[in-house]
């Protein structure tokens, strides 16, 4: 019996698809095919195989020590897998023994940066044939399957900002001296590709030509919906911008956009980095804003926008612009908001974004079509007996660009569908709650949050605390907090 058999996933369909890749793969002449994971960080991971051993890998999968789900952010492992007991709360996970990453054939790319280079997407199982829990991709298709008994899919759009760096002349120099080598080591030396301050800026654009035109030529190849790249207020800040997909395709486009424009960054001679703060003065936040719909099932509708106007309602009424279904899915977004932060802004340094005047919100409250708000409602009222605005929706703004996306679009549904099944009711738009000041103070939220618990499974949760809590300790340790940052993430995020 093949793996492919043993797990479950074997098809016509999928025998179909293994069929055409495998000629796709002879046709083209590649010689590597890389097979790629999404780990718990919403980094990517994985190996890469010869043309010859692409049939056997379809069906069987291929080895993946276990420990890998099992890292903090500096790739060291959490868990005592050689002491007895020491993943006794994590069962499958002894002694780094191997999962199996099985590719989906219908991920297939063709990498535009490598050459001759394919790319297929895996996801985790035991080898016994039993789904890893710990799957974030698989976490969020389970919330996508529990929305959908609840009659709806979900439409989301994806507005990423970041920054792009150009590598200065002889910038590996010090990162790749083997003398220097620390774990994790240092970024390269680098320069700014514009210098800030001119949101919008066409001249900046201008200057930073080059590097957004490799950013959007890896997307349009990669087949991911960029519609614009535009200039941010901060020095060599820029910011993607994305057609509204199904949520599992815009979080699967989230992590290729991410891994696809930093490798063709960087043989380009840049570096672009998806943490929310670079260690650099004078510097601006980075933020991750999620816009999401609910589509009706039966009728293919947006369940968010109002089909006829409300009586006696102010724009401060969430009813005003959304509908019945997306005032209560707004009000779940509003109620799990604390524990959300810590799926949405999982680094130390993701909470260094929430100060005054910097348009990321501070506190949790939704406004409409209000920038400073964690919640902002989107679209035009129904009024004089015309239907609302097919496009209206809500943006979550909380988010940092580092996130992992499948943890950040499935948090939104757990949250959302509570508000859905407990009918509740969005306070006035001028009120707030305090969001975390911390990443400790946001797992802390979410390790008490009783709908993620279940939405997530208590294994999933514990799990994703301790290794947070990992990186927090020796966050605390370090004597140089800026320098350990460089390390952490911005060199590796």
């Amino acid at each position: 019996m093949s793996f492919v058999e043993l797990c479950g996933q074997d098809s016509a369909d999928r025998r179909a698809a293994c069929a055409a890749l495998l000629r796709q793969i002879e046709a083209t002449g590649l010689e590597q095919i890389r097979l790629a994971w999404c780990d718990h960080h919403g980094q990517m991971r994985g190996k890469t195989l010869t043309p010859r051993a692409v049939p056997q890998a379809l069906q069987d999968g291929i080895g993946m020590v276990s420990t890998i789900l099992l890292k903090d952010t500096s790739d060291r492992t959490v868990y005592k897998v050689f002491e007895e007991g020491g993943v006794a709360d994590l069962p499958g996970f002894e002694a780094a023994g191997n999962l199996v990453l099985l590719p989906d054939p219908t991920s297939f790319k063709v990498l535009p940066w490598a050459h001759k280079t394919g790319w297929l997407q895996c996801q985790t199982w035991f080898q016994n044939g039993e789904p890893v829990a710990l799957d974030t991709r698989r976490l969020l298709q389970q919330a996508l399957q529990k929305l959908a008994q609840s009659g709806f899919t979900m439409a989301c759009g994806l507005e990423v900002e970041f920054h792009i760096y150009k590598i200065a002349e002889d910038g590996w120099s010090r990162a790749l001296d083997p003398e220097q080598a620390a774990w994790p080591g240092q970024p390269p030396a680098l320069q700014m590709i514009h210098p800030g301050y001119n949101l919008l800026s066409e001249s900046w654009s201008d200057m930073s030509a080059l590097p957004l035109r490799i950013v959007q030529d890896t997307a349009d190849a990669l087949g991911l919906p960029l519609t614009s790249l535009e200039i941010e207020l901060g020095p060599s800040q820029v910011e993607a911008v994305f057609d509204v997909t199904d949520a599992l395709t815009a979080a699967d486009n989230m992590v290729l956009f991410r891994n696809g424009v930093a490798q063709a960054l960087r043989r380009a001679g840049y570096h672009a980095s998806f943490m929310c703060r670079p260690p650099f003065p004078n510097i601006m936040s980075s933020g991750w804003h999620l816009h999401q719909s609910l589509v009706d099932c039966e009728t293919g509708g947006n369940a968010f926008s109002r089909e006829r106007p409300a009586d006696g309602l102010t724009p401060n009424d969430a009813e005003f612009t959304l509908s019945q279904t997306g005032a209560h899915w707004l009000a779940g977004l509003f109620a799990h908001a604390p524990a959300m932060a810590a799926l949405t802004v999982p680094t130390i340094n993701g909470f260094e974004r929430f100060r005054p005047n910097a348009m990321a919100p501070q506190s949790v409250m939704w406004g409409r079509d209000n920038r400073s708000a964690m919640l902002r409602v989107v679209g035009a009222a129904a009024d004089a007996g015309n239907a609302g605005d097919a496009a209206t929706r809500i943006e979550n703004r909380l988010g940092e660009p580092a996130a992992n996306p499948y943890l950040t679009i499935a948090s939104q549904v757990h949250a959302g569908l509570d508000g859905l099944h407990r009918k509740l009711a969005p306070p006035p738009a001028v009120t707030s709650t305090p969001l975390p000041s911390t990443l400790g103070e946001a797992l802390e939220a979410l390790r008490t949050d009783t709908t993620y618990e279940a939405g997530f499974g208590r294994l999933f949760t514990d799990y994703f605390c301790r290794v947070k809590r990992s990186e927090i300790e020796r966050h605390a340790l370090a004597e140089d907090k800026v320098d350990w940052q460089k390390r952490e993430y911005f060199s590796r995020i």
